[in-house]
């Protein structure tokens, strides 16, 4: 019998830290959260270092386990709480690999080259016009990827909504708001987006560790984008 689960999710607002805000919405876990505010650096003192030692965000404690790294929290959960396989596919089964692929995917491919994205266009200290288009053509590469694979299917793992759906979805989100990445260019990327965006659970789990509207976020990835532009008429 599985044991009740005692989840304490160390996150921030972030493409990595809602996945699993979500994916513990969607399952419908009960959880505590502590934030970690990545601009001040909190997620590089000892406290946290000792959960996650690489001290990025999210990470999750259960009881004495800690578990930390994006997809490896949403296999976790996966495995201990989803027994029922309602976001999941059975290990073992075809869909379970292909499943893990798209985490994969997402973990190797459009999270390092999206975030590369988003540090030359709106954290560089200095600016470079190579990089941003060098990191944004390949973002686009890997959606056109997405886009792809959900012309095939309505869902990146199989015929339903699961992880693997979760954990790419926190990036593209916030695609369109950080890199004005427009997803009308993807089309079945953007339906795809679209029907996650309407789930309650999802809806709960973006907001989490604390509301943002789309409109705020924006407002604030713009006043660093102005920033970094800044540097190029100075340089």
């Amino acid at each position: 019998m599985t044991s009740l689960p005692d989840i304490r999710l160390y996150t921030w607002l972030t493409c990595n830290g809602i996945k699993i805000s979500v994916a513990l919405e969607e399952l419908g876990l009960p959880y505590k959260v502590t934030e970690v505010d990545i601009g001040s650096g909190k997620q590089k003192e000892a406290w946290f270092t000792d959960i996650n030692p690489n001290g990025r965000i999210p990470a999750i404690t259960d009881g004495n386990k800690r578990i930390f790294e994006s997809g490896a929290i949403l296999l976790y959960l996966a495995d201990r709480y989803d027994s029922d396989n309602k976001f999941s596919y059975a290990p073992g089964t075809p869909e379970y690999y292909e499943q893990l692929s798209w985490i994969m995917f997402q973990m190797g491919g459009v999270g390092p080259m999206q975030g590369q994205a988003n540090h030359f266009r709106l954290f560089a200290s200095e600016y470079s016009q190579y990089s941003i288009d060098r990191y944004m053509e390949e973002t686009k590469r890997l959606y056109g990827v997405l886009n792809r694979r959900l012309t095939q299917s309505a869902w990146l793992a199989g015929d339903k909504y699961t992880i693997a759906d979760i954990c790419n979805y926190g990036w593209v989100r916030y695609a369109p708001l950080a890199l004005r990445l427009d997803l009308d260019e993807f089309p079945a990327l953007k339906k795809w987006h679209d029907a996650i965006a309407e789930r309650e659970a999802v809806r709960k789990g973006v907001n989490v560790p604390r509301a943002s509207s789309d409109q705020e976020l924006m407002q604030r990835y713009r006043l660093l984008e102005q920033k970094t532009l800044a540097r190029k008429i100075h340089k």
